[in-house]
């Protein structure tokens, strides 16, 4: 299934957060700000990698949870 429930190869999170030791490195290269401790607080767990997202780049709930989207699309 895609992020908004049709189906596809895109990612979901499940995935990413059954994998998060994997994903956090390609967060990271995306998201080039991020520190190891910022993945590992987020631990796969998708609001708190948002809201690192947030505080890190000084975005919007919705501009995070769009560019995770799209993140996830990508994969």
């Amino acid at each position: 299934m895609t992020v908004d429930g049709r189906k596809g190869n895109t990612m979901n999170w499940d995935q990413v957060e059954g994998n998060w030791k994997q994903f956090k490195g390609r967060a990271q290269e995306k998201w080039g700000r991020l520190t190891d401790d910022d993945t590992d607080v987020a631990a796969g767990d998708r609001e708190r990698f948002e809201g690192i997202l947030q505080e890190r780049y000084g975005k919007t709930k919705e501009e995070a949870r769009r560019e995770v989207d799209e993140w996830l699309a990508e994969h």
